[in-house]
């Protein structure tokens, strides 16, 4: 199932499914390096006799996230173990530290003793040869480590009713001392090899072994033991302590141990009220739930941006059952939307970093590849490099041009020169030159690459349309520093406008192509299959959003990409196939996607002169908000019958459009003076 909660500080992310399960553990990478690869990491009770895992059946199950922070919280009852377990959960805002609070509230009205486990399934740099788990006796806590990895799991119950939790600096008592109790009982052994199914099995009679070392491929399991008073409640620390060996591993143990797990996560909430406040500019009269939303989505964002600069797609990998591959790579795309987007928010400083990472990953030539990993070395692709024994290209212009866009976008509000400067030379100049000389000479058309969707190779509108943005950004950026190149890219540019208008517009449809394909005379074949995509226009400065051209086309996306069920939201494209949920039903040309509904509302942002124009852009806001997963996340795309999300989330480009479009709606309202409430859109006013 997609992953509901996402919790992550730039270089360790941890995903938690619908059941409140782990299932994804990056580190030292956002999206590389998976060390539980979608393994069970999960919670279970024991009591009175009766076990049961958190994913089981008779729990019932709630999650969201503690306001404007990254620290997950969720609810679990059982009315047959009449127990309910309040978790809190995050990573340390800086240091590689996975932190849990469960209080644990006994439902009935006798003392009791529960026995709460936790089960650990790591597969170390996404193998399970020779990893080891053991006990340390002198920490008391339990080891994961393979080459210069190693994860300390180890725990806390207390401070018991009417005990002060240990203040900063203050140890925490020892097991068995103080109220404060540690692991109680552990056990290690092998997993899914020679029969052994895993020790989480051992934890299921209420007792584990005792097995203190197990190597090659192995599990864990931890126990702790809680009293509770009649309808009382205690409360469980659980903490993950992640380093390069054991010197490292140990060191951040020995923060949690000194300091005290809940000082830690009080510490990490804070950060996060403060970082995210930076993103609520003026929002205008945005309704609350919006403005939450909108805070919501910068969070999430932030999750899937590594520390050495890459934005990654999405880290959900219950993809891998349809695809033996994930999303978890840079596509410059996404990351350039992404960007975009962050410095609206203001967040030049993370955004700076996306750019370096560009420039480390920019080819020989000046392009750059279909995707890669986040430490910079290229990703897989299925991009041909020949075909019909001609050599081609296995790029996306898009992508290079898309880079430059949003560089230019991020000089005109942060107005860093310095940082243009050190990037100029070996990121600017290079991709402008290659998209400038990447052009058919009889068209003056971009040459054939492979469209946005990464499912066709043509010249398209969108393409097209980001070449001549990626061509003016990078000749206003020459401007900065006197470069006689730059007059050259802005001529260039203002040819593919001029062939994108020509070419690639039909005057008797009244509406852009999706592009053309290049025949084996030579000729253009148009394809007049209509896409949503075709807001580049606008998204890129083709054309103006009232434009008339324009006007005609994003009014046909609307009439005819929209999803006619109780669903709603814009599809890719008619007659989309992937994860086609649809049998060709009138009214239904595909799966609904966030990033082409707000691309809609994006236009009536653009467009707006009036508040009712306006107001139509907020219907569509409100759309995305409320078909979002509980806890704020947003999938790739949403199930046209049930709106239940589709593929990966949350989707990293679906919370930049977001942002993207809550601040340029805000702009807006201010530049039109107006104060926009929720109310229903003027009935003049066509609605999607």
């Amino acid at each position: 199932m997609p992953r509901p909660l996402c919790i992550g500080n730039g270089d360790l992310l941890i995903n938690f499914d619908g059941d409140l399960v782990m299932r994804d553990l990056y580190y030292p990478h956002v999206g590389m390096t998976n060390h539980i690869e979608s393994r069970r990491n999960m919670m279970g009770i024991w009591a009175e006799g009766q076990f049961s895992w958190l994913d089981e059946s008779g729990w019932v199950k709630t999650w969201d996230y503690v306001e404007d922070t990254l620290v997950a919280r969720s609810l679990a009852t059982s009315q047959a173990l009449g127990l309910s377990l309040t978790s809190s959960d995050a990573v340390h805002y800086r240091e590689s530290l996975y932190l849990k609070r469960v209080v644990i509230r006994n439902l009935r009205p006798e003392a009791r003793e529960v026995r709460v486990f936790f089960a650990i399934d790591f597969n170390i740099d996404e193998s399970d040869i020779g990893d080891t788990a053991l006990f340390d006796p002198d920490l008391r806590a339990i080891y994961h480590y393979k080459r210069n990895r190693c994860f300390i799991m180890d725990g806390r119950v207390g401070p018991r009713s009417g005990e002060p939790a240990p203040q900063p600096g203050e140890a925490a008592p020892p097991a068995g001392e103080g109220g404060s109790a540690g692991i109680a009982q552990f056990s290690t052994g092998r997993k899914r090899f020679a029969g052994a199914e895993g020790t989480w099995r051992d934890a299921e009679d209420g007792r584990l072994e005792g097995h203190a070392i197990s190597q090659g491929s192995v599990d864990s399991a931890i126990a702790f033991n809680v009293a509770l008073e009649a309808g009382g409640e205690e409360t469980l620390y659980y903490w993950i302590a992640v380093g390069q060996g054991f010197d490292s591993a140990r060191a951040v143990h020995a923060l949690v141990t000194t300091t005290g797990p809940e000082r830690l996560l009080i510490e990490t909430a804070t950060f996060w009220r403060h970082w995210v406040a930076k993103g609520q500019r003026e929002l205008g009269s945005l309704p609350p739930d919006l403005v939450a939303f909108f805070k919501r989505s910068i969070l999430v964002a932030r999750t899937q941006v590594d520390n050495g600069g890459g934005i990654l797609a999405a880290n959900d990998t219950d993809i891998l059952r349809s695809n033996r591959d994930h999303y978890s790579y840079v596509w410059a795309r996404d990351g350039a939307m992404t960007a975009y987007a962050l410095d609206l928010a203001g967040y030049y400083g993370l955004t700076r970093r996306f750019f370096r990472f560009c420039q480390r990953a920019l080819s020989r030539e000046g392009f750059l590849w279909h995707k890669y990993h986040p430490n910079g070395s290229v990703g897989s692709s299925w991009h041909p490099w020949v075909r019909k024994g001609e050599t081609i290209l296995p790029v996306q212009e898009d992508e290079t041009a898309g880079v430059l866009w949003a560089l230019g976008h991020h000089f005109n509000l942060d107005h860093d020169l310095e940082f243009i400067d050190a990037l100029y030379p070996t990121l600017v100049e290079p991709a402008a030159d290659w998209l400038a000389s990447y052009r058919d000479p009889e068209t003056g058309l971009p040459r054939p690459s492979w469209d946005l969707w990464e499912e066709r190779q043509g010249i398209f509108t969108y393409t097209a349309a980001s070449v001549y943005a990626g061509l003016l950004a990078a000749a206003t950026l020459g401007d900065l520093f006197g470069d006689r190149g730059a007059e050259r890219w802005r001529q260039v540019a203002e040819e593919v406008r001029k062939a994108t208008l020509d070419r690639l517009y039909d005057a008797k449809l009244g509406r852009f192509l999706r592009g053309v394909y290049v025949t084996a005379d030579g000729s253009l074949s148009p394809d007049y299959t209509l896409d949503s995509s075709l807001f580049g226009v606008v998204l890129f400065g083709l054309l103006p959003a009232a434009d008339e051209r324009v006007v005609r086309t994003m009014a046909l996306v609307r009439d005819r990409l929209w999803v006619n069920t109780d669903v709603g939201g814009v599809a890719r494209y008619t007659s989309d196939q992937y994860f086609k949920r649809s049998d060709d039903v009138e009214g239904v040309p595909g799966n609904p996607w966030i990033i082409c509904t707000l691309w809609l509302g994006r236009w009536y942002v653009a467009k707006a002169r009036s508040a009712d124009e306006l107001k139509v852009a907020l219907t569509i806001l409100e759309w995305v908000r409320t078909h979002a997963m509980p806890g704020g996340h947003l999938p790739e795309q949403l199930h046209p019958y049930t709106g239940q999300p589709l593929s990966v989330a949350p989707l990293t480009w679906s919370h930049a459009e977001l942002i993207s479009a809550v601040l340029e709606y805000a702009a807006k309202a201010r530049e039109l003076g107006l104060e926009v409430s929720l109310t229903q859109p003027n009935p003049g006013e066509p609605t999607p």
